[in-house]
């Protein structure tokens, strides 16, 4: 018997449908012409419940499942948190993935981080650096956790040879992103911070040093990387999926100071970690199967910040 083929009109269940990724990958499918797609909010199922998650999809049937899913946060919330960063995202993807093997899910796509790789890596970060090396000590439990998922993609694929992939996205960033200060990454606390500066005409005062560089994707980027995975058999059991270009903290500060026209002083407070020194991700396997971002940085940053100031402050 032939395994079923995807069409428009398959069934895919987006896990964190509601979040920047989950809502993004809704957007980009829907403008294909997808149209039974599905997703439940926390309060609809709880994904660290395992008969729950196992009943949900047993009834829905999807063809495809697509994790977005996840406990995330930046080095304030991975250093406070680290029980709960690590059990919470190990419950929610092991539930999925067991299920949807279980339950003969045609297609799951599994994302991610490109913490996963080891803090002083060779530059750029290939696949194959993957458990070479030390982790990064602040995002250790998320990178733990993200990286016992993707070896549970790799191990289906080679023991039942499932249609499973894994996407390792470098810093996203976009509408729906988290701003609160006590849990966003480095580029929507920035935005927060420099908008709250004008608006009370203070100082800015950041962590570190502002000398390490990061690679950072618009989250419609990651879209299409996601729908790639989708439509097409890919070889491999994971992928990187970045932009290729990578800016200092200093610079993305700058950059974002201009934007929002912050006129008064960044103040660095270096006794802060500075988290990994170096992080850029080689997405050429990807690249090579047609993947091509679009959204440049600055065009990026001027449409998070117009998402922030009409969805953010409104609520």
């Amino acid at each position: 018997m032939s395994s079923p083929v995807l069409n428009k009109n398959c069934k895919i269940y987006i896990a964190g449908h509601k979040g920047m990724v989950g809502s993004a990958c809704w957007r980009a499918l829907k403008s294909k012409g997808y149209t039974n797609l599905i997703g439940f909010g926390s309060k609809e199922l709880d994904l660290r419940n395992q008969m729950d998650v196992f009943k949900l999809i047993d009834k829905e049937k999807p063809f495809a499942i697509i994790d977005a899913a996840a406990r995330v946060g930046g080095i304030f919330a991975n250093n406070t948190y680290p029980f709960e960063f690590l059990m919470d995202n190990m419950l929610i993807q092991n539930n999925l993935i067991n299920a949807a093997h279980k339950l003969d899910v045609q297609k799951f796509i599994f994302l991610g981080s490109s913490c996963i790789y080891p803090k002083m890596a060779s530059q750029p970060l290939l696949e194959e650096y993957l458990l070479s090396g030390p982790l990064e000590e602040t995002n250790q439990w998320y990178a733990l956790a993200k990286i016992s998922g993707i070896k549970l993609i790799e191990a289906l694929r080679k023991q039942y040879n499932r249609d499973y992939v894994s996407l390792m996205p470098t810093n996203l960033y976009g509408p729906g992103d988290n701003f609160d200060l006590k849990s966003s990454h480095v580029l929507p606390a920035m935005i927060r911070k420099f908008h709250e500066a004008k608006e009370d005409n203070m100082d800015v005062n950041l962590w570190g040093t502002g000398t390490p560089k990061r690679e950072f994707l618009h989250v419609d980027d990651l879209s299409k990387a996601i729908i790639l995975a989708l439509e097409n058999k890919l070889e491999d059991s994971i992928y990187n999926v970045g932009s290729g270009i990578e800016v200092s903290i200093k610079e993305l500060a700058e950059i974002i100071q201009k934007i929002i026209s912050h006129k008064g002083s960044i103040i660095w407070d270096e006794t802060k970690p500075n988290g990994t020194p170096r992080k850029l991700l080689d997405s050429t396997k990807l690249i090579k199967l047609g993947y091509s971002p679009s959204i440049e940085l600055k065009k990026g940053i001027e449409l998070t910040y117009n998402s922030f100031r009409s969805d953010f402050l409104k609520n």
